[in-house]
């Protein structure tokens, strides 16, 4: 069984369209999505609606969280205040754009996703077991991540949210980040998702890296009224 999981899209329509052909073309048994599906990029509706076409699992982002439910803010943990501001203008941005529609459809996802193969549970989450918003980078020390084990209770626990992917195992538990399909923060300006391939127990977990025209997306952004701090990224992710 091979199951592909993406997550962070953040409203990047092209680099979306290039990890659903490339999980298509790598045959996937089954699809699921971590979530924030939208901001920071000018394709926020259309992200959505592919989503839906698609009828992708997906579970819900803060991002999501925040434009779904109309909230003051999108639960970011922005550390300068200039990535504050140029969050804001972003959030401020996607939830005047984001149809009532699509709104909706944001606040149904997903809290978690549970399923088993192979005699394997896994459990899906945007940041962690017990966080919508929590950052599990690959340095968390160990008794971190055994605690989130127990609070977890699976075998493989799946994140996004850092946008920085890794995959390690903590006494006998697999954790899997599967980086960002449409804004990554790892040096490596492709999309990024993860295949993870059950057999016999055992579990393997490989990354995808794709390519997109990222030169497009930044134009799009410029040409949006986002702030073109936010091309700039991607460009020299």
């Amino acid at each position: 069984m091979l199951i592909a999981v993406f997550s962070d899209v953040h409203s990047n329509l092209p680099a979306l369209e290039a990890v659903l052909r490339d999980i298509e073309e790598r045959g996937a048994d089954r699809i699921y999505c971590l979530g924030d599906l939208v901001g920071y990029a000018p394709f926020p509706n259309e992200v959505i609606d592919l989503i839906r076409a698609r009828g992708i699992p997906t579970v819900m982002g803060n991002y999501d969280d925040g434009v779904g439910f109309e909230r003051d803010e999108c639960g970011c943990a922005y550390r300068e205040p200039e990535d504050r501001r140029l969050g804001d203008l972003s959030f401020q941005w996607t939830k005047a754009r984001v149809t009532p529609e699509n709104r909706a459809f944001l606040r149904s996802l997903h809290k978690e996703i549970r399923f088993e193969l192979d005699g394997r549970r896994f459990l899906l989450v945007h940041g962690s077991p017990r966080r919508i918003n929590e950052y599990l980078f690959e340095d968390r020390p160990a008794s971190t991540l055994k605690r989130l084990a127990e609070i977890g209770q699976a075998d493989v626990i799946m994140c996004g949210h850092t946008h920085r992917p890794y995959a390690k195992e903590v006494e006998g538990i697999t954790f899997v980040n599967v980086g960002s399909a449409g804004k990554p923060k790892d040096g490596n300006p492709r999309a990024c998702y993860a295949l993870v391939e059950v057999s016999n127990g055992r579990v393997k977990v490989t990354f995808g890296r794709v390519a997109y025209d990222v030169a497009a997306v930044a134009e799009s952004i410029r040409r949006s009224g986002l702030p073109p701090q936010f091309a700039e990224q991607l460009e020299h992710a």
